[in-house]
Formats: structure tokens, sequence, C-alpha cells
């Protein structure tokens, strides 16, 4: 029997993301939404594509919870996006009102599932998501240093014309400003990045990544990025469903980990069936030490605002 998955939210992110599990055949797809028939639209759209697609796999549209029942996976974007000129930090108190409900019926209908949270702000919401359920840490993780790895490696890509599949990079911390790509972490087909760029191309690099979510909302002035947020998810849900053990930039729940009590952080985990299985703790310089408390600092001030 194929695995289910729900996708609460069908708007860009949540659309791409549940074709993309579709069409790499991992699970069955449940795709809902509040917004009246939408979702039942794109959900036939998709499972009609599954004969030229060559993916068996159905896509299933609908504006009741009940139809997510039992689900193995749930992943949520449901949420506003952001706006030019606004921070991932301003949706807060939207977003809370959103992902609070969706975690309860969430609870109410697959008590046993694990919840993979992609609505901004990333962190604030990973951590309502499990404060509300109640789950174990293990079984609420959110989506964010995939995303904001993959735009590094891209940008990299892009600055030295050398395949994206060669490159092998790490950001750590929270999902904003404040992240921090590890450059001594990151080579060129087991090549030091430094090596092949000075210093300065390195640092502009490594801010564009900071800066690389509200890029795209500039560009697209109405929305925000969704092609790579739900490439990132789909890895996600395919580690967690093949059990591959995979070592992922995510936001983990961390009980004393780098320093860090009582908080989602972005850290190196080991993705699994039982989702996130350890936390990989790696050394790092005072240097980066420093930036990574003053993104916990960053991360921690959005937090308070939560009314939990």
């Amino acid at each position: 029997m194929r695995k289910k998955v729900s996708v609460i939210g069908a708007g860009h992110v949540g659309e791409v993301t549940a074709f993309k599990i579709a069409e790499k055949e991992l699970a069955d797809v449940v795709l809902l939404d509040i917004i009246e028939d939408m979702p039942i639209g794109k959900g036939l759209d998709m499972t009609e594509g599954g004969p030229v697609g060559k993916y068996d796999c159905r896509v299933t549209g609908t504006n009741s919870y009940e139809d997510t029942a039992d689900s193995d996976i749930v992943v949520i974007t449901a949420g506003r996006p952001r706006k030019p000129g606004m921070s991932r930090d301003e949706l807060v108190d939207v977003n809370f009102k959103i992902v609070k409900p969706v975690t309860e019926q969430v609870v109410k209908y697959s008590p046993n599932s694990i919840i993979i949270v992609v609505s901004n702000p990333l962190d604030a919401m990973a951590y309502t998501a499990y404060k509300v359920s109640g789950f174990p840490k293990n079984r609420v993780v959110g989506m964010a240093g995939i995303l904001d790895t993959t735009r590094y490696r891209a940008f990299i890509s892009m600055e030295l014309n050398v395949s994206v599949e060669n490159i092998q990079a790490l950001v750590l911390g929270g999902h904003g400003d404040t992240m921090v790509p590890i450059v001594r972490y990151t080579n060129v087909a087991g090549i030091p990045l430094t090596h092949f760029l000075p210093q300065e191309r390195i640092d502009a690099i490594v801010e564009r990544t900071r800066k690389g979510g509200g890029e795209i909302v500039k560009y697209l002035k109405t929305g925000s990025a969704y092609y790579a947020p739900a490439l990132a998810v789909t890895e996600m849900v395919e580690a967690i469903i093949k059990d591959k053990k995979k070592i992922l930039p995510c936001a983990a729940y961390l009980e004393g980990e780098y320093g860090i009590n009582d908080l989602y952080f972005g850290v190196p985990v080991k993705l699994g069936e039982n989702g996130v299985e350890e936390v990989i703790e790696i050394k790092l310089s005072d240097e980066e030490m420093d930036m990574l408390k003053k993104s916990e600092e960053a991360v921690r001030s959005v937090i308070k605002l939560l009314p939990l």
C-alpha cells in the first residue's frame, strides 16, 4: 500500500510540492485548502497528468480535513506569503492564527503523522506546531536549511560555471537574514571553495544567500518563492518515506545541542522514517559560533511574539 502525504495549503508551494511527490511516486497526496473547490481542480489536473507523466500516484484535492485522515506525513504550507519590503518575521501574528488551528486538525485526523512545517516565519511556526501538537520532537520538523543551502549552492554554481551536483554546502541558523552559511564546510567536488574564489566574492554570495528569499519577493511583487521550497520539501518527504537516513539541514527542536535550548533552529539532522532521528553537532569556530548566537537571538525575539 502506498504511503499517504497530506499538503495543507494549495497555493504555489503546496501545489508544486503535491505534484513533485506524486511525480516521484513517493505517495498518494491529499491537497487541502479552505478556498472552495480550488484544490479539487488542482488535484484532478495533476492526476490526469499521470498517464503522460508516467506516475500512478494520485493527488486528491479537498476542502475537508476528514480526507487527510491517517496521513503518514503532513506538510503545512498554509499561510500568507511575504510582500515586497516585508520580512518573514512580520508574518508571525497572521500565520500563527493559521498554523495553530491547522495543527489541531492534523492531530485530530493524523495523530501518528510526521509534520513538516514550511509556513513563515519558519522557526516560529515549527515551534508553534510542536507546542500545539504535543507530538514528540522528532515528529515535527521545519523546512528551511535545505532551501537556504540549495540557494547558496546555486549561487556558487552560477559564479563558477560548474555543475550544481559538484557543490556541497551547509547553512545553519534561523531561516532569515541572520542565517549562517558555513564557508569552511563548503566545497566543490571536495575542493574547498576558497581555492576557487577570493574572500570578497564569497562574502557577496553569502550575503545574497541571506537575502535570497527577499530577492525573489522583490521580482514577483505579489508572492514569494515556490519552486525551490517545494523541491526542498520533497527531498525531506523522500528521506522519510524511503528511510534514507539522509543528513540534511532542517529546523529541529534543540535541547542543549550547540548550547541552545527550547528552540527550533537550523542544524544538520539525520532524516529517516522516524523523522528527525539525530541532531548532528559539528565543531564550529569562535566566529561561526558568534554568528550562530546572533541568529539564535533573532529567532528568540520572534518566538517571544507567539501567544503560546
